[in-house]
């Protein structure tokens, strides 16, 4: 969830910027520099009496066998115990030592939110943390602001927003969403890991309680495909001319802290390592996990992958609209930060239409923070630019 832009009226109060996700929460404040903190607590095996919050995870010594303990499930929030005990945190003392009184609050939410959960997050916020002043917003909205102050001369955007429940396709036109043309599609980065985790576990090692580790050797070293067949082939061949194999070496938390790829001159292509360190060799596994956005039927989840979820989306919409959104499609969220992830959007989405039709595929510098970051001028970017960064920021 998010936190962002102010009424005129309450310019004078404290203004912080949240994004309050399943696995992350996006951080901003007038006065802070801009953080991302992890959105749930934690218990490790060698602590298993202690709960870690947030950004505690880095006093784990021994992050292996990590259990979450997450206030998100498929996507909605639902565990407000744990909820409330990361914002305390994070609000308190430790971190923000937030004034709530005079701090007005900006908290992004799903699509298709339930009632229930956010008539509770007006009474947490306005009951219990008493903020002077509090916005939900869904992401998209921020994404699409941003896109349009960025972009003037557009009049309409779709929005991919691919995180780690599930991925949005969502229109917006003046600012304002599409709601005929909303698509989810159940899959998220989440079901990436644990899908990745039960092939591994197949075939090499068991690492079913290995979440953090995998969740790391999936942005490490997993692609999207711009051919998936001659990868494919290319991942049986032998020795060298397997140019898609990769060696991962895992951390021991001793002596390797972080685990990482090994240099290609160092593989080992025949026989086993004689060192100590313990080795995943991945093949296809690198762009058969990711290969799910664009086809969830691999995995028996029978819905579209996301360039024919585009295309169905703007197809919702009048016609005369359609090469407006074709030509203005923004990817966002933690998935569309696999490499060739943007190439295989444009040239499936390319393919699907028509060809009087111009396609544009833009991929922010940071698809994670490019809803919120960037919001408000700080007093630095004041002093150093002077009124014309103001007149650059405020769409008014």
């Amino acid at each position: 969830m998010h936190l962002l832009g102010l009424p005129s009226a309450l310019s004078s109060l404290a203004l912080s910027a949240f994004r309050n996700g399943a696995p992350l929460w996006c951080v901003g404040n007038v006065c802070v520099s801009s953080s991302v903190i992890p959105n749930c607590q934690f218990r490790s095996k060698t602590a298993r009496l202690k709960t870690f919050t947030a950004n505690q995870l880095d006093e784990i010594k021994d992050p292996s066998g990590l259990f979450y303990i997450l206030p998100f499930q498929k996507g909605y929030l639902v565990n407000w115990d744990v909820q409330r005990q990361v914002w305390d945190y994070l609000f308190g003392k430790e971190m923000y030592q937030v004034d709530f009184v005079d701090t007005n609050i900006i908290i992004t939410e799903p699509y298709f939110n339930f009632s229930s959960i956010q008539e509770s997050m007006n009474e947490i916020l306005f009951e219990e943390y008493q903020f002077q002043a509090v916005l939900r917003v869904n992401a998209g909205a921020l994404s699409a602001h941003r896109y349009f102050r960025d972009n003037p001369s557009e009049l309409c955007c779709i929005i991919v927003d691919s995180g780690y429940s599930f991925t949005h396709i969502v229109p917006y036109c003046r600012s304002k969403k599409k709601k005929e043309a909303i698509i989810r599609i159940n899959v998220g980065g989440k079901l990436l890991t644990n899908h990745l985790k039960e092939i591994i576990s197949y075939r090499q090692l068991h690492v079913m309680d290995e979440t953090h580790v995998i969740n790391q050797v999936k942005e490490d070293v997993c692609y999207v495909s711009q051919d998936f067949y001659k990868d494919m082939e290319i991942a049986k061949l032998k020795g060298e001319e397997n140019t898609v194999m990769v060696d991962y070496v895992l951390p021991d938390f001793s002596t390797i802290k972080k685990g990482f790829c090994k240099p290609r001159e160092e593989m080992v292509l025949s026989g086993k390592y004689k060192t100590g360190e313990q080795i995943l060799r991945l093949t296809n596994e690198r762009f058969a996990v990711p290969e799910i956005l664009f086809h969830p039927s691999d995995i028996g989840i029978q819905e579209m992958g996301i360039p024919e979820a585009i295309v169905d989306s703007i197809q919702n919409l009048p016609e005369e609209m359609q090469p407006h959104f074709f030509k203005n499609i923004v990817l966002t969220g933690g998935n569309t930060l696999f490499p060739g992830f943007r190439d295989r959007v444009y040239s499936e989405v390319r393919c699907l239409t028509p060809t009087d039709y111009d396609v544009s595929v833009v991929l922010p510098e940071n698809p994670i923070t490019y809803s919120w970051e960037d919001l408000v001028v700080t007093r630095e970017d004041y002093e150093e630019h002077g009124h014309n960064i103001c007149e650059e920021k405020f769409d008014i």
